[in-house]
């Protein structure tokens, strides 16, 4: 957990402040409360507030979210921020009108629980939106956990989510050039699903 904290102590952005562009391309789905996970330091969060949604960002490192507030700041909107470890975080049943969560990457037990946790938080009708490194992601040299277990497979969202509307899945080779971290041909899995 240090580790991102202290990462995140920079002045500069890592990832750089512009948002996703998966998430760019498909935040139109997106509409009232939208909560992201593991923000890291805002980028999404921030985008997301400017397309005038209300937004709470959770992370654990609390120099990210402070990075959060002061991008939100210059941008001239409102981000709520909350420290949150997601091993220990508690869902509210029904509590957001959509989840995004893009490279947030956390062991198997934790990704279970917070994939499962957030299947119940978002209201009947709201997305789950997602753009992550697969399995695939580890001979790549564009960024990413290089340990299998942080890695996604395309049934952590497929059986998840196995009796929800799904609007975009996708498993393969993307380019992303994110600051200094996420640069290059990628292996990711993008995954847009409704809840009925």
């Amino acid at each position: 957990m240090s580790n991102w904290n202290d990462r995140f102590k920079d002045k500069k952005y890592l990832y750089g402040t512009e948002p996703n562009v998966f998430l760019k391309e498909v935040q139109p789905a997106l509409s009232g409360e939208v909560l992201t996970i593991a923000e890291g330091e805002g980028r999404n969060a921030v985008f997301l507030a400017e397309q005038g949604l209300k937004v709470t960002a959770w992370d654990y490192a609390e120099s990210g979210m402070d990075k959060v507030g002061k991008l939100a700041a210059k941008k001239g909107v409102n981000v709520n921020t909350e420290l949150v470890d997601l091993a220990e975080a508690q869902w509210q049943q029904n509590q957001w009108d959509g989840i995004v969560n893009v490279f947030g990457h956390f062991p198997g037990k934790v990704r279970r629980k917070t994939l499962q946790g957030a299947k119940e938080a978002i209201k009947p009708g709201g997305y789950f939106i997602a753009e992550v490194y697969s399995q695939y992601q580890i001979p790549y040299e564009s960024g990413g956990p290089k340990d299998l277990d942080f890695l996604y497979c395309p049934e952590d969202f497929l059986q998840t989510f196995s009796d929800w509307r799904i609007v975009h899945f996708f498993l393969g080779e993307v380019t992303r050039h994110e600051g200094d971290l996420h640069n290059g041909l990628s292996h990711v899995i993008q995954f847009v699903g409704q809840k009925p």
